[in-house]
């Protein structure tokens, strides 16, 4: 299945020389997702060369946020579905989800002081004073209604219908990818997944160890006592496995991924942010949250005021 361009990323091949020489010097080598598996795959069994080869992925492209997860049907089940649509027409799942939508719609016609309005189905925001009035309107990207599942868990990626409120104002705001992005990436190329733990070290198949110390994880050669940080940004993949590094490392947060300026709307992930790929604006591509332009998520970070209320339908 094709993947949509935003969110595709092209991947490097980190090839650290061989420890013989005495210190581990690192290059980056661009290649073709299938040509860099299969040379990872080759560099770790070359023989008479102890390669250390990890087939790093950049963490970019797949910015996003809410963690809606429920217990999966199916523990291990896999089922990767594109994240990018063109602007959806006003459908529903079942009667239940049309009642829903009007309800919320309804509640948000009756809002009064000065309020947000998110329209999912039409892709904009707009912003409304104690009059009545539309102060402002600005395209959005929402969510894609997709479904992953992945190891016995499965996440459903929508905007939720309802009241909110502005709980926090941040700009140059850090995305810490959660876990869904790492099933996406483990689907995606064919990986297992393995959560890299403290005061726990991971001995890779050629004796090299994978640890965290303080908020950086890095290995150790073979043979040598040195710790050294494995590049930031990059997907940590060693042995066919994606390693997921704690929430609190450097390497599980990306700056940029969020724009500017976010807007939160409560302490479970959803949020009104900026990005960095202003084409996904007024399309349904993102995990939960309201993508919006850079000038119209500065102006909201700059007249919004905290406990402002958002009508979502």
């Amino acid at each position: 299945m094709t993947r949509p361009l935003l969110l595709s990323a092209r991947l490097s091949l980190l090839l650290l020389a061989t420890i013989s020489t005495g210190s581990l010097a690192q290059t980056t080598v661009p290649v073709p997702v299938r040509d860099s598996l299969a040379l990872a795959r080759e560099d770790s069994v070359r023989e008479g060369r102890n390669w250390l080869s990890g087939l790093l992925r950049r963490i970019g492209r797949r910015s996003d946020d809410s963690l809606q997860v429920a217990a999966a049907p199916d523990a291990g089940s896999a089922a990767d579905a594109p994240l990018a649509s063109p602007v959806s027409a006003r459908a529903f799942s079942s009667r239940k989800d049309s009642v829903a939508w009007e309800n919320a719609r309804r509640t948000a016609a009756r809002a009064s002081g000065f309020h947000l309005v998110v329209d999912v189905f039409a892709h904009e925001l707009y912003v409304i004073n104690a009059k009545g009035d539309t102060l402002r309107k600005a395209p959005a990207a929402t969510a894609s209604n997709a479904t992953l599942a992945f190891g016995g868990r499965t996440w459903h990626f929508e905007t939720p219908r309802g009241v909110r409120m502005v709980t926090a104002k941040d700009s140059e705001p850090v995305w810490r990818p959660p876990d869904w992005h790492f099933a996406e990436v483990a689907l995606e190329h064919g990986l297992k997944v393995r959560y890299l733990e403290r005061g726990r070290t991971v001995r890779l198949q050629d004796g090299t160890k994978l640890k965290i110390e303080g908020d950086e994880v890095g290995i150790i050669a073979p043979g040598e006592r040195e710790f050294q940080p494995l590049v930031l940004d990059m997907h940590v993949v060693f042995d066919n496995t994606l390693f997921v590094p704690p929430v609190d490392t450097k390497h599980r947060q990306v700056e940029g991924e969020l724009g500017h300026f976010r807007l939160r709307l409560g302490d479970d992930g959803y949020m009104l942010h900026g990005t960095p790929y202003a084409n996904s604006i007024g399309a349904s591509v993102t995990h939960g949250c309201v993508r919006l332009h850079d000038d119209d998520i500065e102006w909201l970070y700059n007249n919004v005021p905290l406990g402002t209320k958002v009508y979502i339908y």
